[in-house]
């Protein structure tokens, strides 16, 4: 016997907000442990990463962005986390688990940023509505390297039918 099923999905504002609050409890951390980042600067990520993921409501417009401090442009300690808009979701972690006693003496505060072809084909017009929305100003810059360390898959948060893998920069 065979049995066949289709799951549709519809991504909602909720949805997006319920994945970026996952996002917002690991940038807590990070302030906890480290002074930064700033509550305002938490809800400003928060809010870019409701609107990219949510994009037009058919597709989402964020690929990934991480957030974590850098010296010498690599990463000492940071997450990222890489957007799946699959719907092949079958899982859903708490946030938390944020490296802690990481150095940061002479690092700054960095986050980068990759919005994916879905934001990239749209017209200039459409593109400056989104980023309208959006409370964070970003500009082109180069992305920083890993250092003496690689990234280590964790966690994924999900709704909706929509994922963020997280994944942590662990320094050897």
């Amino acid at each position: 016997m065979t049995t066949t099923y289709t799951t549709e999905y519809t991504f909602t504002r909720t949805n997006a907000k319920y994945i970026a609050s996952k996002v917002a409890g690991d940038l807590k951390l990070m302030q906890i442990f480290y002074g930064k980042p700033t509550d305002s600067q938490i809800d400003d990520y928060i809010e870019e990463v409701v609107v990219l993921l949510l994009g037009d409501g058919v597709h989402g417009y964020l690929e990934s962005v991480d957030y974590g401090f850098r010296r010498n442009n690599s990463w000492v300690v940071a997450a990222s986390y890489n957007a799946d808009y699959s719907g092949d979701v079958s899982r859903d972690d708490r946030s938390g688990g944020i490296p802690f006693g990481k150095d940061v003496t002479g690092a700054i505060w960095y986050s980068y940023l990759r919005k994916n072809s879905h934001f990239s084909n749209l017209p200039q017009n459409e593109k400056d509505r989104v980023l309208g929305l959006i409370p964070i100003e970003r500009s082109s810059a180069e992305e920083p390297q890993l250092g003496a360390g690689e990234w280590v898959s964790e966690r994924t948060y999900s709704s909706g039918g929509v994922a963020m893998e997280r994944r942590v920069f662990k320094s050897y």
